[in-house]
């Protein structure tokens, strides 16, 4: 099967009709690569296409991500998160890889095929689980910090994990089916090949130092004569080129590719074309693990799978099992307090895509038999399959019970601010220091304890505690209080938040942050009329200053950045009553028709010139009139005769 169009047809419409699905019902994309990948291997065998062969391929968007993985690590950054970075980091890949080693040993592997194994098991999937961790609004708790430390130091323990393979190959291996001879290459030549170890060694430190060297020197005089031609192609094709040859040079020499698109991607982590560079390998990565996960799934023995149904099973729980103690133990140490520990442990006790390549890695470099290799693929799958269900048990068990004991207890709150403010993130702590600068006393609450012990350092009156909960509600004196400004991050809860409070205590004055134009109708809805879009007043200004940048008088900008305001916040209202949750905009016909009907008015609005804008524009915003002026003097002259 040779035809190009119909296998790239194949791919492509597998990955759009699955992975849409598997998003929205909270799997990722990478399984639903994978499970398109499923779907698909009867087919491709039906076929006669060679997987393994579009595999090899595949593979090289995971270069492509080593890569983007290396401009994101500034040794700059490295530093300030050392410590967890390297010792949270460290202590799990350690821990994992002598963990799962002694239980293949007690098996009866030998130690060297053991270490494989185990070094193997310490990869997590990065795109599964930062991918949730953001979804669910996790990634910036500590849990979520915890796991993003982890996850880098196993992107970049990747590299010596590729060296160290190599040097663990079993002799009676080589010439196996599945395995290749030393020195085999996908270009067919290998420039230290039959050459002296030291002179091996200083053609391969010759060539690391090739790849920092040109980053550092090379990159900047490259990109300015592609800047000659101003085609946004070229530069893609560069970064392309790049990437290529960086990977090529590696494989001249031995190493592997991701070795030195990795350290290429350090190299230029500061350069003023790293964002470039990102945006234009960025979407070739994103295909080629989609097509290299796809082909993973397709390769997927279910002969195998069903006739040793009980030992990959077993060994799959075993694997998640030992995992998730290990990173609750690392955790433990580290002091990654209460539900944060569970989140990083289930999150990261399925093993990574990564795995998949250090799989063929391993037997391509005779450490790992094939059938042993064939058995691991399996259980790598089924744990990332299992992801999604380690993610609902958290939220659905572990999260609650610590919501109602939590590791910190809620703080005894003196009830005797006017303002209750809940979440002190950038858009609460703004609201808080303003309201303190103006004389008005306010209970903030937050649900994370490092944030506002840094918080008491600076002096703030903070409270730890989730103000979704009614106790803690009543405890910071909501049944007092005049107003509360709701700032927390989850859409879904400061919603819920509103509703509560609405229902329940009336003459409470709430001022709600709205993520989206769509939060808003929601917060309405709930009985919020104060609610303010988190970006809405930084976009509004952006515009005044365009005006003002265009020649428009600073004045008239104002004047029309407030008519602006106005009209959007009308419109807001009006189309809030007639939005509904559960019916598409798209097909909301009353919404529809609102929609019309406000545009057309604004339009006969604005065709009837700037005194259209004026009508609607508040006096304060306004310059006197002449009868303003007068009215003012005559006012003056009766106050001063009332004087006399």
């Amino acid at each position: 099967m040779d035809s190009f169009l119909l296998l790239s047809f194949i791919f492509l419409a597998a990955g759009v009709a699955v992975v849409p699905i598997a998003t929205r019902l909270g799997l990722g994309s990478v399984l639903g690569f994978l499970i398109a990948g499923i779907f698909l291997g009867p087919v491709l065998q039906a076929l006669g296409v060679d997987v393994d062969s579009i595999q090899n391929v595949a593979e090289f968007g995971v270069v492509m991500m080593l890569f983007l993985v290396g401009l994101e690590v500034q040794p700059k950054t490295l530093w300030q998160m050392k410590a967890r970075l390297f010792g949270l980091g460290g202590l799990q890949v350690g821990l994992t890889a002598l963990a799962v080693m002694g239980v293949a040993m007690l098996f009866g592997q030998t130690w060297t095929v053991a270490l494989a194994i185990g070094l193997i098991a310490t990869m997590s999937s990065t795109a599964i689980v930062l991918q949730t961790l953001n979804e669910k609004g996790l990634i910036r708790s500590d849990g979520g910090r915890a796991s993003f430390s982890i996850l880098l130091f196993q992107d970049i323990a990747v590299i010596p994990i590729l060296t160290v393979l190599p040097l663990l190959a079993m002799p009676e291996l080589v010439g196996l089916a599945g395995n290749a001879e030393p020195g085999e290459g996908s270009s067919g030549l290998n420039l230290v090949a039959g050459l002296p170890a030291w002179l091996a060694a200083l053609v391969t430190v010759s060539a690391i130092a090739a790849v920092i060297l040109g980053g550092n020197y090379l990159t900047r005089p490259i990109f300015r004569y592609v800047d000659m031609a101003q085609l946004r192609e070229l530069f893609t094709a560069t970064a392309l080129v790049i990437v290529i040859g960086i990977a090529l040079l590696m494989t001249l020499v031995g190493l592997s590719p991701a070795l030195g698109a990795f350290v290429a991607g350090v190299v230029l982590a500061n350069s003023e074309y790293r964002h470039e560079l990102e945006s234009d390998i960025d979407p070739f990565k994103g295909l080629l693990l989609g097509l290299f996960f796809i082909t993973v799934g397709a390769s997927i023995d279910f002969q195998l799978l069903f006739a040793n149904i009980a030992g990959v099973v077993a060994m799959t729980l075993a694997l998640l099992a030992i995992k998730a103690g290990v990173v609750y133990l690392s955790c433990l140490i580290f002091r990654v307090s209460g539900s944060d520990r569970w989140l990083a442990a289930l999150g990261l006790a399925q093993a990574g895509e990564f795995g998949f390549v250090l799989l063929s890695f391993a037997v391509a470099n005779n450490a790992l038999p094939p059938g042993v290799a064939d058995q691991l693929l399996l259980v790598v799958a089924l744990s990332m399959l299992a992801t999604p269900a380690l993610f609902i048990l958290y939220d659905r068990v572990i999260a609650p019970r610590y919501a109602t004991a939590q590791a910190t207890p809620p703080d005894e709150i003196e009830p005797d601010g006017t303002i209750i403010i809940a979440g002190h993130g950038r858009f609460g702590g703004i609201v808080n220091r303003m309201l303190m600068s103006a004389g008005y006393k306010t209970v903030v609450l937050d649900h994370s304890s490092k944030q506002l012990d840094m918080l008491r350092t600076f002096g703030f009156k903070v409270f730890f505690g989730d103000a979704t909960r009614p106790d803690l509600l009543a405890a910071a004196g909501i049944a007092q209080a005049r107003m509360l400004i709701v700032a927390i991050d989850d859409r879904d809860q400061a919603t819920e938040l509103v509703r509560y409070v609405t229902a329940n205590y009336a003459h409470v004055y709430i001022v709600a942050r709205a993520r989206s134009r769509d939060h808003v109708y929601e917060l309405y809805a709930a009985g919020c009329r104060d609610i303010i879009r988190e970006t809405f007043d930084g976009g509004v200004r952006a515009g005044r200053s365009a005006m003002e940048a265009l020649g428009m008088h600073p004045f008239e900008a104002q004047r029309r950045s407030k008519d602006f305001e106005d009209r959007d916040r009308t419109a807001l209202a009006a189309l809030a009553e007639v939005y509904d949750p559960d019916i598409p905009i798209q097909q909301n016909a009353a919404y529809i028709a609102r929609a019309r009907e406000m545009r057309e008015q604004q339009e006969a609005e604005m065709k009837a010139g700037p005194g259209g804008y004026a009508s609607r524009v508040d006096r304060g915003w306004s310059p006197p009139t002449l009868s303003d002026v007068v009215a003012e003097a005559e006012a003056d002259a009766v106050e001063r005769a009332e004087e006399t």
